[in-house]
């Protein structure tokens, strides 16, 4: 029997499905998302003051993702529906980042086997416990696998890269200061220079917190932590001022994607 024009086997479909995901994620900046002390920490390269690659979908859970924007997006916002549902149904304890990482799995995994393109994602759900003990990080991959990750995760941009030096230097039990300065070790090529305060997302999930465990670090909070790193940082440019001044922007400052590039 002759094979109609055009077939390509089901192991070749997934196989190119794969390589275009695999591309698509590579072309992101990384991700860092360690433990210190108190909690989880999440920390990513991103230009953009309009679009968060780190969020929080819960009490205790935490979500990052790299790739392209708008489809991590959907999955972040699915994310919290299911967490705003389970919780009101049922009890807020009920809602876990293995019951997230569960749902994220079951939705990549469908869409990798069955749409034509495969979403251009990677996503870390952690969620932190009362105890170093009970912190989970779960990276899920663009077909569904997930990994459960122990102390550390890259993903995006050089993940392997990355990852290696994040082994190197990672330690149990850091300060915040510590670890931010492993993240961003971590994240920098070897000889390159670290990106500037304005063009870092900085998070945390601290268990010390009440209630909602989640804090975004910006402005002078971030600034102050940078400054207990052993490594200076560089400064985001003074504002010029005179007559020649251009006027202010009437959006929000950064890049503005509108989710067809990954981040």
């Amino acid at each position: 029997m002759s094979m109609p024009f055009g077939y390509a086997s089901p192991e070749q479909i997934m196989r190119d499905k794969a390589d275009y995901a695999r591309k698509g994620i590579a072309r992101g900046r990384s991700v860092v998302v360690l433990q210190y002390v108190d909690g989880i920490l999440f920390v990513a390269p991103n230009p953009s003051r309009a679009l968060h690659k780190i969020s929080e979908i819960y009490d205790r859970i935490g979500f990052a993702a790299v790739g392209r924007y708008n489809e991590f997006e959907e999955l972040r916002l699915g994310g919290i529906r299911y967490a705003d549902i389970n919780g009101y149904t049922y009890d807020r304890s009920d809602v876990t980042g293995r019951g997230l990482a569960n749902l994220y799995a079951s939705n990549l995994g469908r869409i990798f086997t069955e749409s034509i393109k495969s979403l251009e994602v990677e996503v870390v759900v952690a969620e932190v416990g009362e105890t170093k003990d009970g912190d989970a990080i779960y990276r899920l991959t663009f077909d569904g696998s997930v990994f459960d990750e122990h102390g550390f995760a890259a993903m995006g941009g050089q993940a392997e890269a990355v990852a290696g030096r994040l082994k190197e230097r990672y330690r149990e039990s850091m300060s915040l200061a510590d670890a931010l300065e492993v993240a961003l070790t971590a994240l920098t090529e070897p000889g390159g220079e670290r990106p500037p305060v304005g063009q870092l997302e900085v998070a945390v999930l601290d268990r010390n917190r009440e209630h909602r465990k989640f804090l975004r670090l910006t402005g002078a909070r971030l600034e102050r932590l940078l400054a207990q790193t052993t490594t200076p940082q560089p400064a985001s440019p003074p504002a010029s001022s005179g007559s020649g001044d251009t006027p202010p922007p009437t959006g929000p400052e950064g890049p503005v994607d509108d989710g067809s590039s990954p981040l």
